[in-house]
């Protein structure tokens, strides 16, 4: 695995031991990564295979349960340490990792150790190839929610279409997505299902996003959309720690290749698209 991704790993988990109590908010440890928040929530779930807010609770925890074993602090002083506003909220959280209560848990003089072990390698592989990209200009409609009802979006995207004739202006069709559902609750998912689009004027009622083209990381999934979620897994968790490349600040897209209508859903074929600097 290439270096640079261990590391930043490593970095991570070192700065959530060092500072229990300290802003370990998703954008501090994006920046202690030294990467770009759009991407690195996604790779630390592919390759630790938790998010960033699972692993500061587990380590939070840990510390805890280490601090306790020690019988030297307080339990409020123990919650304090642990970055927890107040005893309460401390002991309901430890209660669920660790099956007793802080005070019980010190009594039995038990210690749990986290495992670090990354899961590079566990996840189905996909074909990936690097190419630059023209810039894009889409037309579309806006999506919020989960990323796997974009149909919808994408529904109402070609009934407008053929109702006003639009086709002959339309080229590929792709989905925008904004946010990692690693770390932005489903109902607040951001993502926009639209096409390429060759006309002076944007439709009405249609919204425009333009993408900036560059150097792209491309994977190739074949298979019902259902397994896409799968599929960004093998690209942040088996490529891009092997590939010595780094993703922009920019979201995630997916070009696609047939139409499900006629298409079976096992030939689908899908390009996920991670831009990169």
């Amino acid at each position: 695995m290439a270096a640079s991704y261990e590391d930043r790993i490593l970095r991570v988990l070192a700065y959530i031991h060092d500072h229990p109590d300290g802003d370990l908010s998703l954008d501090t440890l994006a920046d202690v990564a030294a990467m770009s928040r759009f991407h690195w929530h996604r790779v630390f779930r592919a390759l630790t295979g938790e998010t960033c807010a699972q692993a500061v609770r587990r380590i939070r925890l840990h510390r805890a349960a280490v601090w306790l074993a020690q019988d030297g602090l307080t339990i409020a002083q123990i919650a304090a340490q642990a970055g927890y506003p107040n005893q309460g909220s401390f002991s309901r959280a430890f209660s669920d990792a660790y099956g007793s209560s802080p005070a019980a848990f010190r009594c039995s003089g038990q210690l749990r150790l986290p495992n670090p072990n990354l899961r590079t390698g566990s996840y189905p592989m996909h074909d990936v190839t690097t190419r630059d990209e023209l810039s894009r200009r889409l037309a579309g409609l806006p999506h919020k929610g989960a990323y796997h009802e974009i149909g919808k979006s994408f529904e109402a995207f070609g009934a407008i279409c053929e109702s006003r004739r639009l086709w002959p202006q339309v080229g590929a069709v792709l989905g925008v997505y904004f946010d990692s559902p690693e770390t932005v609750a489903e109902e607040e998912l951001r993502s926009f299902a639209g096409a390429e689009f060759a006309g002076d004027a944007l439709p009405e009622g249609m919204e425009e996003v333009k993408l900036a083209g560059g150097k792209t990381a491309v994977l190739t999934y074949k298979g019902p959309y259902s397994g896409i979620h799968a599929a960004y897994h093998s690209l942040f968790g088996n490529w891009l720690p092997q590939s010595g490349e780094e993703p922009a600040d920019q979201p995630c897209y997916e070009i696609y290749l047939n139409n499900p209508r006629d298409t079976a859903p096992e030939e689908l074929l899908t390009e996920i698209c991670l831009p990169l600097k």
